[in-house]
C-alpha cells in the first residue's frame, strides 16, 4: 500500500483532485490519501501557505499528488519555509524537496481538439539553475542584471534522468536544446555534458537543436520529436508551447521528481473563475495521478485508466465544455469511473 500526500489547493483545485483520487481507487490501485492543506486558502486559514507539516508529509510519503495553488501577493501571507521565503507554493515545494527534474509528457488524446497529429513526445526540464536561481541585482537605476548559472553535476543529473526515463519506455531519442551558437559557456557546458553523458548509453541516440529553431520545428513537425532535454528557463517556455500543440494546459500532466521523493501535479492554474461550479476539467489532474501510478510500479491501475479516459474522450458524451461538452467535472468522472467497472 502506498501512501500518498494529497494537496487539493486552491480554486478548482478540490474538485479535480477529487475527480482524480474517486478514479485512482476505481482502478484498484493500491494506495491511500493523507490530506495536506496549501496555498491560498490555506494562508488564509493559518498565515501559512506552506506549512512545514505539508514539506514533513511528502518527506514521509516519498510521494505527492498536488491541485493548483494560488500564489499569494504580498503580505499578510508570504510563502515562508521556516526563515526562507518562496515567490510561489509550487517553487517552494520544488526548492524545499530538491525536485531538479521537470517532466512534461506532451501527447495527443482522442476526441481532445488539436492543429496536430501523433503527437507525443516528453519533455525533461532541468529544475534547479539557470536564470530561475534569482540571482538578480540593480547595477545602477537604469540596469539591471541577472546570472544564469550551468553546472556540470546538475547538468549530467538531469542528462541521465532523461536517458533513463526513455530507456524504461523504450524510445530511442534524447534531443538537447540550447543556445550554445550565442552562451557559448553556459549553454555550452549543458550541450557538451549531454553529449558526454549520451556514451554511457550507446543504445539511444542523441542530437540536438538550437532553441529558437526547436521552437520552430515543434509548430511544423512536432510528431518528429521523442524526448526533449532542456535548461529551466527554455523547459518553461517549451512545456507551455507543447501543451499547445495538443489542445492545452487543462490536457497536459506533469511531475517533479527529486532523489528520493516525487510530485504529480495538474499545469493548469487554479481558475478561481469557475470554482465550486462542477466546470473544471479534470483531465490534467487524473493524468498526471497515472504518471503517478507509472511511478510507483502500479502500471496495471494506470493503462485501466487511460483505456476509460480514452473512451470517454472519443465518445464525447461526458466530457467538459472546453473538449467539445456539455458534462461538468462530477458528470465527467462518473463516466470514467463507469468505463473502469
Amino acid at each position: 500500500m502506498h501512501r500518498i500526500t494529497l494537496i487539493p489547493g486552491d480554486g478548482i483545485g478540490p474538485e479535480v483532485t477529487a475527480s482524480a483520487r474517486e478514479i485512482v481507487t476505481a482502478a484498484g490501485a493500491a494506495v491511500e490519501w493523507e490530506v495536506a492543506e496549501a496555498g491560498m486558502r490555506a494562508g488564509e486559514k493559518t498565515g501559512r501557505p506552506l506549512a512545514e507539516s505539508v514539506i514533513e508529509s511528502i518527506r514521509k510519503n516519498k510521494l505527492a499528488l498536488k491541485g493548483p495553488t494560488q500564489t499569494p501577493f504580498g503580505d499578510p501571507y508570504p510563502v515562508y519555509v521556516g526563515d526562507r521565503v518562496y515567490p510561489s507554493v509550487a517553487i517552494g515545494l520544488r526548492k524545499e524537496l530538491g525536485f531538479y527534474a521537470a517532466v512534461r509528457p506532451i501527447k495527443n488524446y482522442p476526441g481532445v481538439k488539436s492543429r496536430y497529429e501523433n503527437v507525443d513526445f516528453i519533455i525533461f526540464r532541468e529544475n534547479s539553475e539557470d536564470l530561475y536561481m534569482g540571482i538578480e541585482r540593480m547595477v545602477d537605476a537604469d540596469t539591471a542584471e541577472a546570472i544564469k548559472r550551468i553546472t556540470r553535476g546538475a547538468s549530467e543529473r538531469i542528462a541521465r534522468f532523461a536517458f533513463e526515463y526513455l530507456r524504461k519506455l523504450g524510445r530511442k531519442r534524447l534531443t538537447v536544446v540550447h543556445k550554445a551558437n550565442v552562451l557559448k559557456m553556459t549553454d555550452g557546458l549543458f550541450l557538451k555534458v549531454a553529449q558526454d553523458v549520451a556514451r554511457d548509453y550507446p543504445d539511444m541516440e542523441l542530437d540536438s537543436r538550437v532553441v529558437d529553431a526547436l521552437c520552430m520545428e515543434l509548430v511544423i513537425k512536432p510528431e518528429s520529436f521523442d524526448g526533449l532535454l532542456l535548461q529551466n528557463l527554455y523547459g518553461d517556455i517549451v512545456s507551455d508551447l507543447g501543451a499547445g500543440l495538443i489542445g492545452g494546459l487543462g490536457v497536459a500532466p506533469g511531475a517533479n521528481v527529486g532523489v528520493d521523493c516525487a510530485m504529480f501535479e495538474a499545469v493548469h492554474g487554479s481558475a478561481p473563475d469557475i470554482a465550486g461550479k462542477d466546470l473544471a476539467n479534470p483531465m490534467s489532474l487524473i493524468l498526471s495521478a497515472m504518471m503517478l501510478l507509472r511511478y510507483i510500479g502500479e502500471s496495471s491501475a494506470a493503462d485501466r485508466i487511460d483505456r476509460a479516459l480514452s473512451a470517454v474522450l472519443s465518445e464525447k458524451k461526458h466530457v467538459t465544455r472546453d473538449l467539445g461538452g456539455t458534462a461538468g467535472t462530477r458528470e465527467m468522472t462518473q463516466a470514467i469511473v463507469a468505463q473502469l467497472n
